[in-house]
This record gives C-alpha cells, structure tokens and sequence, in this order.
C-alpha cells in the first residue's frame, strides 16, 4: 500500500498539535500511531499531547478570546462558510483519509460525512447572527433587555466513529457564538479532523482554533478539568461520560453531553404492506447502520417488529443485509468497512458470543471469529432473533453490526420494552397510521425520533438525548444558544419628563 498524503508537518518533525495558529510538537517528544483499520498498517503518527500542550492551546484561546467574542456575528459566520468551501474543494482527499483511518467505507459513508461536515459549517456560518436578545415591557421610565454572550473559551472531546462531522458541529458551535476552542479528536482517528484545522489556517486568527492530539485519560482528562476552560462538550462512552461531568462538575462550568444509545426501531404492520415492505426493510438497515459497521450511538439496533408481518419483513432485511459487502474501506465497491480496533472487535464478539450460548438465532451472520493478526478488523453483519429483552446484548451498546429482533402484539408491552434502558438518545418509527405513530413518539423516551426512515442528523434540527445519553443539545441554532452562551438581562431607569 502507498502511504496516503495525510497533513502538513512542521520541518521541526513530526507534529499532531494544531496551537496557536501553528503546528507545535508536544514538549516530551511523544507520539501516538494512527493505524488504518482495514488492512492493518501504519497511517501516520501525531504528537502525543498532554497537560503541557493543553496549557498552551488553553492560553492561545485565551488571548484570541476578545477579539473574537467582539468580532461581527456576520463576519465569524463568513469565515465558517469559507472553511466549509475550503472542505468541499479538498473533498475527495479528505474523504479518503476519513476511510483509511476510521475504517468507513468510502463510498456510502466517508464521502457522505465529509459533505456533511461542511453542510454543519455552512448551516452555522448562516445563523450565527441569529444571537438575539429579548427585550421586556416593564412600563414608562423602565426598559429591560436581555443579550447572547460566548461563555468563553470551550473544551470539546470527540469519538473516532463520525470525527470530522462531530469535529465540525464543536467547531461550528463554539466558534459561531463568538467562543474559542480547544479540540481533543480521538485518538484512533485524529487526521481529519487535523486536515480541517489545517484547512482553518488564515481564516481564523490565532488561537481562535486549537486541537491537541493524545490519549482520553491525559489530554482529555486535562481539558475536562482545565481552570481555564469554561464549558465542556463531550461525544463519547457513558463511562467517560461521566467522568467529564464529575470534572465540570467541581469547577461549576457548563457541560453538554452526548453519551450513546440502545435506540429501538419499531415497525408498525401497516409499514409492510405489499408496496412498503421493500422501504422499510430498507430503512431498517439504513437506521442499524450497518454501513457504519454499526458503529453510531444512533444505531437503532433493538427491531421491535409486529408479529403480523415479522415473515413478510424479516426475509427483506436479511436479504438486504446479506448483500452487502464487507471490505477495504477505501474500495469503492465495499458497503461496509471495518471495525476500528481489536479492542472494539474483540468486544463485539464477546458480546455476539454470549448470546449464542444463551439461545439466540442467527437470522443473517455468525459469532466473529478471534482476530486474525493477518486481516483487517472485519465484521460479520448480524441478524439475531429468539432474544429476551433482558439479555445485555439488547440493553447494552455493542457499538458493531449487531441487530436484535424482537417480535410485539401487544403496543403497551412494546413500548415498556423499547423504553427499557438506561439509553435515551434515538428511537426509529416506521408505520403510516397518524394516530398509532403520534402515540406511539409521545411515549418513546428518546431525544430524537425518525419515522419512515432511517436518516441522520439534519442541521437545524436539535439533537441530544435524555437519561443516560447526555446532557444538552446539538446541531442547531438553539442548542448552540442554549449550550454556547450566558443570557445577560439588563434593566435601565429612564429618566422622563
């Protein structure tokens, strides 16, 4: 394999610390190795940032802070647009070294999510001057009026399953509400994300942007607990979740959390009728996305499928499944990529594992075999039945291609199932009955719902979860507002006549 062109490094060496306008190599000299997940070979390395680096990237925020916060709500929209301009120019290689790190395949995810991130950047870029303020009538000789201002400068902490679309929504939502940023990508996936701050360069001054590379318990434990850092924005695990919380917590700062799901999609019998059957099989794969290798905290991976019609649907989504083709994620013919990690993999399979010794049915797939030192981390599309909804693998978050399907009759014991975990982020309906899927939303404890699809997030449309998926909201101008800035009121004596 040719070695991908990945980013400009400093003539000093080799560097992952985009601080202060400039690449910076971490003061110990350490790095961390980017492997490509689908053949099993060095990408690249990237500075191993920590506290140190951290402390630097921190006080450039600072100092580009004020000039910032008073520049134009227009003209930090501008500069979002352009950057978004800048990523559509550069697409293709951008999307190309999505998939090589991330193991997306490049046809059905890296390119779509590299066009999204821009679409993130350019939503933003257009309502950033949306940051207004109320006033309230409080009768002659009072006027009382409230403004929008940045909290200042704000840490964020993102995954390496969709890096450069989260990477932009934390970019795009600090910076167009007048705030700086400090980015921590993760460590299985930084380059892209590196890749676009690079793209930054010149269109944000100084400071303004920052992202430092390293490992979650050093340079993300040194955000998460930073003195200088004034709100928190995390994408990750529960577990680490909850420690970023504890750490905003004893400094009094904001946090907005996006901590996974178990979300359930549940099919109505009118959802596959003859001349719906094909789209809602469809649209089931599409919302387990298998084609992320089921790697999404959206993944709706507890099917709830009327008995009615469970033997007119189920033989459509397997069939779909089933031709799907797993490979290199950078070969435009594959469908679904690679697991990130042998962590990851060896994980899935446990859990796939024990649901076959406790009875589970394959419907489509098998137990992974153990990792082949040899191959790619390549995953094996599943499709269980004859599962309990007590079992862990339809409470927990397998994070992999692993879907549970359970057959209903009755609508109040569905929904008690599907509401049946700790998880609240996303919930998929597919029905055409109003009244049966109004009902059935109003009682779902999800965040987000689609009906009749299995789409992703929209910009502009809020997005967050409730219970143990996270604090806050995302991808919209009210999240940004609610989650990004302080309302200041103001009440002025008049003096009349």
């Amino acid at each position: 394999m040719t070695t991908l062109p990945l980013i400009a490094l400093p003539t000093d060496g080799l560097s992952g610390c985009y601080i202060d306008g400039g690449w910076r190599r971490p003061a110990d000299g350490r790095t961390l190795g980017v492997e490509n997940p689908s053949r099993r070979e060095p990408l690249a390395e990237v500075g191993r940032g920590g506290l140190a680096e951290v402390d630097l990237a921190v006080a450039a925020a600072r100092r580009a802070f004020p000039a910032w916060s008073a520049l134009a709500a227009s003209e930090r929209g501008r500069r979002l647009i352009g950057l978004a301009d800048l990523l559509d120019e550069h697409a293709e290689e951008v999307a190309r070294l999505l998939a090589a790190e991330t193991g997306n395949a490049i046809r059905s995810q890296s390119r779509a999510e590299t066009a999204g991130a821009a679409a993130v950047l350019r939503y933003f870029g257009g309502v950033a001057v949306e940051q207004k303020g109320e006033t309230l009538p409080l009768g002659p000789g009072l006027f009382s009026f409230t403004t929008r201002e940045p909290v200042g400068v704000v840490g964020s902490i993102i995954p390496w399953n969709s890096p450069l679309q989260l990477g932009a929504v934390k970019i795009s939502m600090a910076l167009a509400t007048g705030n700086t940023l400090v980015l921590k990508p993760a460590e299985d996936a930084p380059l892209a994300v590196l890749r676009l701050a690079e793209l930054a360069t010149g269109l944000f001054p100084p400071g303004v942007l920052n992202v430092v590379t390293g490992v979650g318990e050093e340079a993300g434990a040194a955000i998460a607990g930073h003195p200088g850092v004034d709100k928190v924005s995390f994408t990750g695990s529960a577990e680490a979740g909850h420690l970023v919380a504890h750490a905003a917590a004893e400094r009094l700062v904001p946090v907005t959390l996006e901590l996974g799901g178990k979300s359930p999609c549940i099919v109505f019998p009118d959802a596959a009728a003859p001349d719906r059957v094909e789209a809602t099989a469809q649209g089931i794969v599409n919302a387990m996305r298998f084609g992320r290798q089921g790697q999404s905290c959206t993944a709706g991976s507890r099917l709830f499928v009327h008995a009615d019609v469970w033997d007119a649907l189920m033989p459509r989504v397997v069939g779909i499944v089933e031709a799907m083709t797993v490979g290199d994620a950078l070969d435009p013919e594959v469908d679904i990529g690679a697991v990130i990690n042998a962590e990851r993999y060896g994980e899935i399979r446990a859990y796939v594992a024990e649901a076959e010794a406790l009875g589970a049915t394959f419907l489509t797939g098998s137990t992974p075999a153990p990792v082949d030192e040899a191959a790619g981390y390549w995953p094996v599309p599943t499709v269980l039945a004859g599962i309990d909804n007590s079992w862990r693998i339809a409470r927990e978050e397998v994070f992999g291609p692993v879907m549970v399907a359970i057959p209903w009759t009755d609508e109040a014991s569905m929904i008690e199932m599907a509401n049946d975990t700790h998880y609240g982020l996303a919930a998929f309906v597919f029905g055409h009955d109003l009244d049966s899927v109004i009902r059935v939303c109003g009682h779902l404890e999800a965040g987000w719902i689609w009906v009749n699809e299995g789409g992703g997030q929209i910009p502009g449309m809020s997005y967050g979860g409730v219970k143990q998926s996270g604090l806050g909201r995302e991808y919209s101008i009210e999240g940004a507002l609610d989650n990004y800035t302080t309302r200041k009121s103001v009440t002025i004596k008049i003096d009349r006549p």
